[in-house]
């Protein structure tokens, strides 16, 4: 009996844990992590109780994943153009097998697993951030065939913070078509665009 009341209070604990990263990266998580946690090692607890004879515990396990299944579907809905809440349904999902492994007594592969989570939820964010922190860019511009808007348009990428990776010429006519890779900071190519489209001197300019 001891053993059943730990596992409860190590339920809430992992359930809190996990919890807390959606809290804050969503603002909702914190008490719906705890309960589906210890909900998950209950049911596991029971399942061994009802076992003693001829029960199976294996189809309360089965319940508990089809539940679970239900209720991060309900995490998931569409905004816009994309789906959010994938990453909160998939959370509720293996907090519900921390909660079964809980009440199995499996507390190394608990432990270890728990710290897997937290790794993939507060880390991996942060690497994809500096992923993004620089992207690469080909700007396409055509303008007159005036050395000084050549300058000029390079100024304004240098200035915005781009760093100009390669720089080819055409002429086209009687303008000239110039095309420079650079690579910089997302807010810098959306300063840098924005100048583009106000300047009245610049026929046509493609970013890809």
């Amino acid at each position: 009996m001891d053993e059943m009341i730990l596992k409860l209070f190590l339920a809430v604990l992992i359930g809190g844990l996990i919890g807390v990263e959606r809290e804050y990266h969503t603002g909702i998580g914190l008490r719906t992590m705890m309960l589906i946690c210890l909900g998950s090692t209950l049911f596991t607890i029971y399942s061994g109780i009802f076992a003693v004879g001829e029960g199976d515990p294996r189809r309360i396990a089965a319940a508990v994943v089809t539940g679970v299944g239900f209720l991060g579907a309900g995490m998931i809905w569409r905004y816009r153009i994309g789906v959010v809440g994938l990453t909160t349904a998939a959370t509720v999902w293996l907090v519900a097998a921390l909660g079964m492994g809980i009440g199995l007594g499996q507390y190394l592969m608990v432990t270890v697993a728990t710290a897997l989570v937290l790794i993939v939820l507060w880390a991996i964010p942060r690497l994809q951030q500096l992923a993004r922190a620089s992207q690469s860019h080909t700007y396409e511009v055509t303008c007159s065939a005036d050395k000084t808007r050549h300058d000029d348009i390079l100024n304004l990428l240098q200035s915005n913070g781009l760093q100009i990776t390669r720089a080819t010429m055409a002429k086209e006519g009687n303008r000239l078509k110039y095309i420079w890779a650079a690579n910089g900071k997302p807010e810098s190519h959306t300063a840098t665009m924005l100048a583009l489209l106000d300047d009245p001197d610049i026929y046509d300019f493609h970013v890809s």
